[in-house]
């Protein structure tokens, strides 16, 4: 019985530090001094945890599209924040506001998007903007 208890709790502890290893902090992956401000259209979302991703392409000033992918806050939070699975359809065009992955590559961690009307929704779940009516 006790080293079935052991096991278990050992076994408990190894798979959640596994996942905290997983979970990265902002400074890890994404730069404060390279912000993005992007203009394009969705070309899909991810609706995953820990994180969920917008997909979008934007075109840079040569006229080639690049896809872009958006890392903003769990799906739990998105839903909470106004989101639904309908809110980013394809070929939505928005407006995203966010910083650049460190190594350069076309990820950007999410602060807030803007829709075409106007509409502003904060996206992001570990950069440091966010808005104090969101904390």
């Amino acid at each position: 019985m006790r080293f079935s208890v052991a096991l278990t709790l050992g076994l408990g502890m190894v798979l959640t530090g596994r996942s905290a290893w997983a979970h990265h902090a902002f400074e890890a992956e994404f730069d404060l001094n390279k912000p993005v401000h992007l203009v394009g259209k969705v070309t899909g979302m991810e609706w995953i945890n820990p994180h969920s991703w917008i997909h979008v392409d934007v075109t840079d000033t040569d006229g080639k599209v690049q896809n872009w992918m958006i890392e903003c806050g769990s799906p739990n939070i998105m839903l909470r924040r106004g989101f639904t699975k309908r809110s980013l359809e394809v070929g939505t065009e928005i407006t995203v506001q966010g910083y650049q992955a460190k190594n350069g590559t076309l990820r950007a961690n999410g602060s807030s998007i803007t829709f075409k009307d106007g509409k502003k929704l904060f996206v992001g779940g570990s950069n440091p903007d966010i808005p104090t009516d969101q904390r």
